[in-house]
Parts: C-alpha cells; structure tokens; sequence
C-alpha cells in the first residue's frame, strides 16, 4: 500500500460504490458489498486491492468469466481513468496544516541540524544528525533527511527518503507529482501519484533540478548519477552508481541503468540498459564475452 508517512487512507468503499463512483458495471452483484481499502498495480492488489487491466496483449480473449478466483471484474469503457477515480477516492497527500506553525511540534531533529530563516517543516518528518537546511526550504510531512546533509535555500522536499551526505542545491524539488494521466470521455484525467522518492546516500542534485515521485513505484537515485538537461525518465526508473545520460533523451518507464553505464540513445521501457556506450544488458554481455575470447585467444598465440 502507499507509504503512510506520505499518503493516508481514506476509508474503505464498497465495491458497490467503486462502480457507482467510477461508472463500471459490477461483473457479480452478489459481491456488492465487499470493501476496498488500496490502491495498487496489478501485479500487487491483494484480496482488499483494487487494480486494473487494459491495452493489447493483455485482454486477448478475457471477459469477466475468466478473470482469476477470489477477484471480481469492475467493467469499465476506460479503465485506468477508472482506476485513478477509485485511487484518489481511497488516499490522500499528508499535507502540513495550514494552522500549524512553520516547524511541525511532531517533526523530529537529531542534534547539530541547522534550520535557515523561514525553513517549514512538516509532522512526522525526521532530520539527522549535522544536516543543513538552507532560508526558505521546504520539508514535507513523513519526509526522512539523513546525516551530514546540505539542502540549499528554497529547496522543496516531499514523499521522499534522503540518505546521508546527500547534497540538494538552490532551487531543487523532490518528491513532486509525476506526470500521467488517462483518458477519459470528458477528456484527461489525472493519475495519482502514489510513490515516492528514495535518494541514496552521496547523491547530489544540480540547481533547480527536479525529481518526481512515480506513479506506484519508487524513483530511485544512486549516489554519482548524472541526468542531463531535458532528460525524461518515466515512473519506476533505477539509475546504477555513476550512471550517466546524456541530455535531450528519455528514458522509459520501469527501465533499469546499470552502475557506471553512459546513456546516449533513448532506452525504451522496461529494459536493462548498462556498458559505455550503453545498450541492451543482453548485448552488452554477449559483447563482453567475445572480447574476453579474442582477447585469451591472442594471449595464447603470443605465448
């Protein structure tokens, strides 16, 4: 389920309501009356979970007959509209009360941090040891900051989890809402973004950089990554230690860059992509192999 520190639950609702709210016609009327509490991917709803399945390959032959034991069909013309219906219904965005004072009673500081002028501070958000938050920042309910930290003026950090000596500069915004949306026949509607984002220890953030939460999975940051000026990376996204990309590129939705790789081509969604030049894992090894080949096949001519 979303991470309470940042998201909380609104309720269950019936499945009953979920069609009435979202315009689904119920698969089993005779199941009406059991709740929903979460929101999640398909390959995560459990038995109290509401997901959805649409596009292509998917629906190849399924009608609500087939769908697995335990789980009941909500048929719906646009689906994962639906679903963001059903989503936003069921959790909210912790918010920092707009009658509570600048530094949250409930947020939590190890000793030695550094609060600039007009720092906010949300509940539940913790601040280790020597950290630095510079005039005007922005720290959000739930957010967890590590030791040894510099977070810059005017700084904005939300839904996210910051590591130790990671360095954020002037400007920087992490944890926003990523885009998606879904279409819908009163036109888009947007997607909850559900996720949050993990900075892992050493990680620096250029000036006015931005990096948003995904839509149900996390976005993932190693320390050394470097993303260049007008890069896209889709929700779900894992960049390896000292990964590079070069700008003006995009990198898709749940791809994976491998530790040292140097991005210069687009990387589609989904894939593995590592090596300088990077390129598909698969190829990469297979390149790999053969050098090492040739390379003892020479060694034992020379010998």
């Amino acid at each position: 389920m979303p991470d309470p520190r940042f998201f909380e639950s609104k309720g269950a609702l019936s499945l009953e309501a979920l069609a009435k709210l979202t315009g689904a016609t119920l698969s089993d009327p005779a199941k009406a009356s059991i709740e929903i509490t979460v929101a999640a991917p398909l390959g995560r709803a459990g038995a109290d979970g509401v997901s959805f399945l649409a596009g292509g390959k998917h629906l190849t032959g399924l009608d609500a007959a087939d769908v697995p034991a335990g789980c009941v069909a909500l048929i719906a013309d646009y689906p994962q509209a639906a679903w963001a219906k059903a989503a936003a219904a069921l959790h909210a965005p912790r918010r920092h009360p707009a009658a509570a004072p600048a530094i949250h009673p409930d947020a939590a500081f190890e000793e030695d941090v550094e609060l600039g002028p007009g720092v906010v501070v949300g509940p539940g958000a913790q601040i280790g040891r020597g950290t630095r938050i510079g005039a005007g920042a922005v720290i959000g309910p739930g957010v967890a900051i590590g030791r040894d930290c510099d977070i810059g003026p005017r700084v904005v950090v939300g839904f996210a989890l910051v590591g130790d000596r990671v360095r954020l500069h002037a400007g920087s915004v992490v944890g926003e809402a990523g885009f998606g949306t879904a279409a819908s026949p009163k036109g888009p509607v947007d997607i909850p973004q559900l996720g949050r984002v993990i900075l892992q220890d050493g990680v620096t953030l250029g000036a006015n950089s931005c990096v948003d939460r995904g839509a149900w999975e996390d976005t993932s940051v190693a320390a050394y990554t470097g993303i260049s000026g007008s890069v896209t990376v889709g929700d779900g996204v894992m960049f390896g230690g000292k990964a590079g990309v070069a700008d003006h590129l995009n990198v898709g939705a749940g791809a994976v860059v491998g530790a040292s790789a140097s991005v210069f081509k687009n990387i589609p969604a989904a894939e593995t992509w590592t090596g300088f030049p990077a390129r598909p894992i698969k190829r990469w090894m297979r390149e790999t192999a053969w050098v090492s080949r040739a390379a003892n096949r020479r060694g034992g001519e020379g010998e």
